[in-house]
Formats: C-alpha cells, sequence, structure tokens
C-alpha cells in the first residue's frame, strides 16, 4: 500500500498546536511547514503523473519540472502555490532566523490544503 500524503498535511495541523513536548514551539512550526509542502507537493506530483501526463524523474529537479508543468497545463495557480510553499521550506530547513513564523504555518497549511483540493477535483482555477 502506497504512503498517504494527505497524512503529511494532518501531521502539519497538528504540529501547528502542539506546545508541550520536549522540542520547542518554533521546531514544530518549521516541521509544519515543512511536511505541508511535502504533502501538496507529492499530491500534486502524483495527480500530474497519473492524470495529465507529468513524467518524474524521482530526483530534486522535480519540484521545479513540476511547478512549470502546471503552469504548461493552465494551471497557474497551483504552480504558484507550490512555489510559495517551495520557498517557505526551504527557509525553514535551511536558514537559522525567519519572521513571521506562526503566520507561515497557517499560510502553509492553507496553500497546501487549496493546492490538494484543486488535483483532487481537477480544477484549473
Amino acid at each position: 500500500m502506497s504512503f498517504d500524503w494527505w497524512e503529511y498535511l494532518e501531521l502539519a495541523k497538528y504540529l501547528s498546536g502542539k506546545h508541550d513536548t520536549i522540542f520547542s514551539q518554533e521546531a514544530s512550526y518549521r516541521s509544519a511547514v515543512s511536511r505541508a509542502y511535502y504533502s501538496a507537493f507529492c499530491l500534486a506530483r502524483n495527480y500530474a503523473k497519473d492524470c495529465l501526463g507529468f513524467q518524474p524523474t524521482g530526483k530534486g529537479e522535480d519540484h521545479e519540472r513540476l511547478r512549470q508543468y502546471f503552469k504548461k497545463e493552465k494551471m497557474p495557480v497551483i504552480a504558484s502555490a507550490l512555489g510559495r510553499l517551495r520557498k517557505w521550506r526551504n527557509v525553514c530547513d535551511y536558514k537559522d532566523q525567519m519572521e513571521g513564523l506562526s503566520k507561515k504555518v497557517q499560510e502553509s497549511i492553507s496553500f497546501a490544503d487549496k493546492i490538494i483540493k484543486r488535483c483532487k477535483r481537477g480544477e484549473s482555477k
């Protein structure tokens, strides 16, 4: 059975509200942003592969290739949302400092939700 990528979004939602653990709220928030991105990316990738003919390589280049593919398929909202999520994920995973992290968590979950719903419905706008 294949992994249900939707679970990453559910984990992101859980992490965004979890404060009484051995790790910091910042660690939870950074992880929530990252998991929201990967939930959206993997579900969008699978949708594009299964329904639109996208051919993933399984390499890091697929992140950019998938956004370009959605643009080509006249699905710019998904492409744009994936781009923004990827940018936030990179900041959370690699930068020592991040401004407005709490807001980015909620926005990441919202953007991921939007991407996933559009892919599930096959919407382009």
